[in-house]
């Protein structure tokens, strides 16, 4: 039997590389909304996030979503966002974003 191959995408905070199910997506939809996309399958321009809060954090500060979306943000919307990734956070914990290659910090 064929082994499959395991997507892998990049965090846009630490560029650290990992499987797709270990990272969460934010979409920017047609529409021109942002918000998570847990179904991994919306459509729109996507980019990828490691599931740590201080990750979240560091985007906010550095603009992170804002150049990988091609697209402005305004403070409310960064709120949505956060609360929203708040209620997820759970899931993807176990992630931690660090430098590339690094193991994480505990």
């Amino acid at each position: 039997m064929k082994v499959r191959k395991v997507p892998q995408r990049k965090c846009i905070v630490c560029q650290k590389t990992l499987s797709k199910r270990e990272m969460l997506r934010i979409v920017r939809t047609p529409e021109g909304e942002v918000e998570l996309d847990l179904t991994g399958k919306k459509n729109g321009r996507g980019a990828y996030i490691c599931g740590d809060a201080e990750a979240f954090k560091k985007a906010r500060k550095t603009k992170a979503f804002e150049r990988a979306l091609k697209v402005n943000l305004s403070p409310e919307q960064y709120d949505r966002l956060e609360e929203q990734f708040a209620a997820v956070r759970d899931k993807f914990q176990s992630v931690s974003c660090g430098k590339p290659d690094e193991p994480a910090a505990e």
